[in-house]
C-alpha cells in the first residue's frame, strides 16, 4: 500500500456557493429518508396485522437502509460544508467496508422478499411452514453474513493496490474510484470485483425473475379479475424497489473500471446514496394499502390515547 494518509473528496466543489443549497437539499432527503423509515418500522412494530415474514423482511430492509445512509449522507453533508472536504485511510476503508456490505445485504434481502412473495402466492396453503420464523432468521442472517463477506473480500482488494501521488476520489469511498488510484496494474482484482457484482446483482436478480415468472403464471390462473387484481397488488411495491435497487446498482457495478467517468456518474452515485434510499420507504407506504391502514390505525390510537389524557386531566374543558 501506498503512503496516502488520506484522501481529498471533491464531490460538488466545482458549484461553488451552490453547495450550500445543496446541502439543504440532501439535509431535507435525508431527515425525511430516516422518518420515513423510522415510521415503516414503527408500523410494522406496534401493529400485529404487520407481524407476518413479509413486513418483517421490509422491517429489516428497512433498519439496513437507515444503517446504509449513515455511512455515506452525514460526511457527504459535512463536505459540502468544508473547504476541503478529506477522509482519512481509516475512514475509507471503514466506509467502503460498511457501504459494500449494507449495499449486498440489501440486494440479497430485496431476492428473499422476492422468494417470500413467490411461496404467498404459488404455495399459500404451506406458507406459513415453508417461511417459518426461524426459516426468517435464518434468510437474513444469511444475507447480512454473505453480504458483509463479501465487503471483507473487496475491501482487501480494493486497498492492497499501490496508490499514485493522486488520492482526489468523488463523494465517498466507492469501489471504481478508489481502485483508479492504484499505479500498477489492478485488471486482475477488477476482474475479481466484476465476478463478485455478477453474483450480487445478477444472481438475486435471475432468481427474482424466475420467481416472478411463476407468480403470474398463477395470478393468470385465478377465475376472478378482483382475485388477480388483489395479488398483482401485493407484488406491485416489491418490484418498483427491484427496479430501482438494481437498476442503479447494474449502471455503476456491472461494466469496467475503465469507463468510470467522475462527472457523468456524479448524478447516478447520488441517486442511490441519497434518492434511491428514499424511495423504498416511500413505495411501501404509498403503494402498499395494508400499510397506509396500519399507518391510519396507529395515528387514530395515538391521538385517541392523547384526547382521554387530556380530558382526564380536565384541560380539555378548560
Amino acid at each position: 500500500m501506498g503512503m496516502i494518509t488520506e484522501f481529498i473528496l471533491i464531490g460538488f466543489s466545482n458549484l461553488g456557493d451552490l453547495q450550500i443549497l445543496l446541502f439543504f437539499i440532501f439535509l431535507l432527503v435525508y431527515l425525511t429518508t430516516l422518518m420515513a423509515n423510522a415510521t415503516i418500522m414503527t408500523i410494522i412494530r406496534l401493529d400485529r396485522a404487520l407481524h407476518t415474514p413479509m413486513y418483517f423482511f421490509l422491517f429489516v430492509l428497512s433498519c439496513s437502509e437507515t444503517c446504509y445512509t449513515l455511512v455515506i449522507v452525514p460526511k457527504m453533508l459535512t463536505n459540502l460544508l468544508s473547504t476541503v472536504p478529506t477522509i482519512s485511510l481509516s475512514g475509507c476503508v471503514a466506509q467502503l467496508y460498511f457501504f459494500v456490505g449494507l449495499a449486498c445485504t440489501n440486494c440479497f434481502l430485496i431476492a428473499v422478499m422476492g422468494y417470500d412473495r413467490y411461496v404467498a402466492i404459488c404455495n399459500p396453503l404451506n406458507y406459513t411452514l415453508i417461511v417459518s420464523r426461524a426459516t426468517c432468521t435464518q434468510l437474513v442472517s444469511a444475507s447480512s453474513l454473505c453480504g458483509f463477506l463479501i465487503s471483507v473480500v473487496v475491501n482487501v482488494l480494493v486497498f492492497s493496490v499501490h496508490f499514485c501521488a493522486s488520492n482526489r476520489i468523488n463523494h465517498f469511498c466507492d469501489i471504481s474510484p478508489v481502485i483508479k488510484l492504484g499505479c500498477t496494474d489492478t485488471s486482475l482484482k477488477e476482474m475479481v470485483i466484476f465476478f463478485l457484482s455478477i453474483l450480487v446483482l445478477l444472481v438475486p436478480l435471475g432468481l427474482i425473475f424466475i420467481s416472478y415468472v411463476f407468480i403470474v403464471s398463477t395470478i393468470l390462473k385465478i377465475s376472478s379479475v378482483e382475485g388477480q387484481r388483489k395479488a398483482f397488488a401485493t407484488c406491485a411495491s416489491h418490484l418498483t424497489v427491484v427496479i430501482v435497487h438494481y437498476g442503479c446498482a447494474s449502471f455503476i457495478y456491472l461494466r469496467p473500471t475503465s469507463l468510470y467517468s467522475s462527472d457523468k456518474d456524479r448524478l447516478v452515485a447520488v441517486t442511490y446514496t441519497v434518492i434511491t434510499p428514499l424511495l423504498n420507504p416511500l413505495v411501501y407506504t404509498l403503494r402498499n394499502k395494508e400499510v397506509k391502514t396500519a399507518l391510519k390505525k396507529v395515528l387514530s390510537r395515538y391521538l385517541l390515547s392523547k384526547t382521554v389524557r387530556v380530558d382526564k386531566s380536565g384541560k380539555l374543558y378548560s
